[in-house]
């Protein structure tokens, strides 16, 4: 009995010690997928095939990487809403056109995509640290345009990019209209302990009845529970009720703490699920954001 026990310990201890070095050594390959597995870096169309007229941006960080990004104008000298678009994870902002597309015939605005730095056509790779000066770039490259109305930037995140655009609209109070959040996690400390439930006993995320003895090895954090109650600007939640990889609790979490200090608005799609959220959703998806547009930044024709 007392060999069983110690083979047990030991096998507990040696899972333990795997996870340990596995969070440390793979950690950023975990968090950032810059490229689908089978697929190519490079982007597989342009804005043009889908017959969207766009402008190739290329920034440069405070830190020197140099970004790509495209601009894609509903038509020259369009003045309504320019929303500064945030992607999930895997893949490029490519694999987003026919997202954008849709948007932009359902909104009738303008929007911007930027690819982070390690993903599709920009340099370097990609860390919390990197994101937050690659998204920083790209408002800051808009507010400086002049055949746009920059009163009027939007900022819209989904999934990481929602990590991305709640850190980059905390940080410039007042320079954004409002920010828009698809499916988004609390943290990656909390995502951890879903994805490897082993470790949640090693992980101090939010609610969590863990150690958070690992909590300091964590290189991206993504702590958004902790500063969307700094967010000024009116916030609009987007939630697929079915989402398979970050439990939809994080988006109510969510949604509760930005409640106490800025307007919200919380709307729940049943068939909604990580990636699909906005073709499952449908007509009601679009209507829902026209109207927090309408009221936070004003109408198409304003």
């Amino acid at each position: 009995m007392v060999n069983l026990l110690n083979s047990l310990l030991y096998g507990i201890g040696g899972i333990a010690c795997t996870c340990f070095v596995l969070l440390i050594t793979f950690q950023e390959k975990l968090v950032y997928v810059p490229v689908v597995p089978g697929l190519s870096r490079s982007y597989p169309i342009t804005p043009s095939r889908l017959h969207l007229k766009y402008e190739d941006v290329w920034l440069l960080a405070s830190d020197g990487v140099r970004l790509h990004s495209w601009f894609i104008q509903l038509f020259p000298g369009y003045r309504g809403t320019t929303i500064l678009f945030f992607q999930e994870n895997a893949g490029n902002i490519a694999h987003r056109l026919e997202f954008i597309a849709t948007m932009m015939r359902y909104l009738q605005c303008n929007v911007f995509m930027l690819s982070y730095r390690g993903y599709g056509d920009s340099e370097g790779y990609p860390s919390q640290h990197g994101l937050i000066k690659d998204a920083q770039a790209a408002l800051d490259h808009l507010l400086q345009r002049t055949d746009i109305e920059t009163t009027k930037v939007v900022v819209f995140g989904r999934s990481l990019g929602g990590a991305v655009a709640t850190a980059l609209v905390k940080n410039n109070p007042g320079k954004v209209a409002a920010l828009i959040l698809e499916n988004t996690f609390t943290s990656i400390l909390d995502m951890a302990g879903v994805m490897f439930p082993l470790l949640k006993w090693f992980i101090g995320g939010h609610g969590s009845n863990g150690l958070g003895i690992m909590n300091f090895l964590v290189r991206s954090p993504w702590n958004t529970l902790n500063i969307i109650g700094n967010v000024s600007a009116p916030v609009l939640f987007l939630s697929g009720s079915q989402d398979e990889m970050i439990p939809p609790a994080h988006m109510k979490r969510l949604y509760d703490a930005a409640s106490l200090n800025t307007r919200t608005l919380f709307i729940e799609f049943a068939d909604g699920m990580h990636m699909d959220t906005w073709l499952r959703g449908g007509e009601r998806y679009w209507h829902s954001i026209r109207l927090f547009l309408e009221q936070h930044v004003g109408s198409s024709s304003d």
